[in-house]
């Protein structure tokens, strides 16, 4: 497998009925419903995508637009990768979802669409019975790749089942490194429901919430794993993983240059130093989305699938 760490290409749902969903807010801290009408969120996540989109496309950016459908009824289909990731040998990963309305996302004709553009498929992998086991494993929400050295981290919770994380890291050749992430509800520590609110994983840099795992073994070995890899560690608050700070995605454009994407939320809860020392490695793109953040309790990384299949012709 290739171990390049930017995807060319990122495919991203246009939503068509984006709303507050209570089967995801049983353990998405994040989540805060707003008052006002659906219509009235409908249209404002609509524009805040459409406003990400074009960001994306100022920068050069190669993304894929695919439009979600008006039935089944799919309210976080803004959020693709969590039930479906993309690999440079052709493999295409199929996820078990938590949320029995979010299983209704997984779209056959995306895959068809891919093939149309040009992309390789050489095997579809599919983890998704293991949802009639009430075990799950959210794409790259539960799994943060570092694709370059192999490893995967994740935070077990309700969404990221141990067993299936395991067997993934074996079938896909990552050495994982798990461990458990909490925030503060109330006077409850409760598990941080994916792994990529609280860490990303960039080419030569990572930004986590350390504080969050409480367990000091696991804490020494996400910093061990990571330096090991090679990365500068740039450290976040709780507070600054709250505002969406962990939600981040280094992307690539067609010339090769690299951008750090984050919420306009997230980039200024940063400190001039954080700034300056991402700025070291990337520009950076601050993307407004407090609806979608605010609603589904994700932010512009949960926004994007990296697609990193090869083309066609590459297969082998």
């Amino acid at each position: 497998m290739n171990g390049k760490q930017t995807a060319s290409t990122l495919l991203m749902i246009e939503p068509v009925a984006f709303g507050f969903n209570r089967q995801t807010a049983e353990n998405n801290f994040f989540q805060r419903e707003q008052h006002g009408s659906a219509e009235a969120v409908r249209d404002e996540a609509l524009r805040e995508f459409n406003r990400m989109t074009a960001l994306l496309k100022q920068k050069d950016i190669d993304v894929l637009i695919v439009r979600d459908t008006a039935e089944p009824h799919t309210p976080d289909s803004i959020f693709p990768n969590n039930w479906i990731s993309f690999h440079s040998d052709g493999e295409v990963v199929l996820y078990p979802m938590f949320a029995e309305n979010r299983r209704l996302e997984r779209r056959p004709d995306i895959l068809a669409l891919l093939e149309e553009k040009g992309f390789g498929i050489r095997n579809i992998r599919d983890y998704s019975p293991a949802e009639k086991e009430n075990r799950f494993l959210e794409g790259t929400g539960s799994l943060v790749l570092d694709r370059e050295n192999r490893t995967a981290y994740a935070a077990l919770s309700e969404r990221t089942d141990k067993t299936l994380f395991l067997k993934y890291c074996e079938d896909l050749r990552f050495t994982p490194c798990c461990f458990t992430a909490n925030q503060t509800v109330g006077d409850k520590r409760l598990p941080v429901y994916h792994t990529n609110v609280m860490m990303c994983v960039a080419d030569r840099y990572a930004v986590v919430c350390l504080d969050s795992v409480d367990d000091k073994a696991e804490r020494r070995g996400i910093v061990r794993s990571l330096s090991a890899g090679g990365k500068e560690i740039i450290e976040i608050t709780e507070v600054q993983m709250a505002h969406f700070a962990g939600n981040m995605l280094q992307v690539e454009n067609r010339a090769g240059e690299k951008w750090l994407v984050m919420s306009e939320t997230a980039a200024g809860s940063l400190s001039g130093n954080q700034i300056e020392r991402l700025r070291a490695y990337n520009g950076i793109l601050r993307i407004p989305v407090p609806t979608i953040e605010q609603q589904g309790g994700g932010s512009v990384r949960c926004m994007i699938a990296e697609i990193f299949l090869p083309q066609k012709n590459q297969l082998k």
